[in-house]
């Protein structure tokens, strides 16, 4: 179905607004799964509660949905949210005029987020993994043991 321009909608509408998945932002994800940024760009696995903080601190009105982008595989609470932002005022200009458009809000977020508190102490899960087997490792042979 074509979408045909509706003059009564306007920006302020909340159905107008961008939308942002956290898949957008993902370093896991591949373009085909819905990544929109290079991996440089992007953070391991965001969560739109995350998202909402970084937009919200910036001042732009946000709306947080309970959806899930078609592409992604896992039904998994993590990779759930969809988030809708204002870009745009009612006579079309820029709310913030530092985003003019989608790509310059994803590219803000994807190095504002690794700058969140909540992120700063956190280890990614391959990180911990490794350090657990490495001390696992460690403490073979030194048991009592089965007697």
């Amino acid at each position: 179905m074509a979408h045909i321009w509706d003059p009564t909608k306007k920006h302020s509408d909340v159905e107008r607004w961008v939308c942002i998945y956290p898949c957008y932002l993902n370093s896991k994800k591949s373009l085909a799964e819905g990544r929109k940024l290079t991996k440089e760009k992007c953070v391991e696995n965001p969560t739109h509660q995350e998202i909402r903080d970084v937009l919200t601190s910036a001042g732009l009105k946000v709306g947080v949905e309970n959806k899930l982008h078609p592409r992604e595989r896992s039904k998994e609470i993590l990779y759930r949210g969809r988030i809708r932002v204002q870009l745009k005022n009612d006579d079309g200009t820029p709310v913030n005029p530092e985003y003019p458009n989608r790509h310059s809000l994803l590219v803000f977020l994807g190095t504002s987020i690794p700058k969140l508190k909540s992120r700063q102490g956190k280890q990614s899960y391959g990180d911990q993994l490794s350090q657990q087997s490495a001390a696992g490792a460690s403490k073979k042979g030194k048991g009592k043991g089965r007697r």
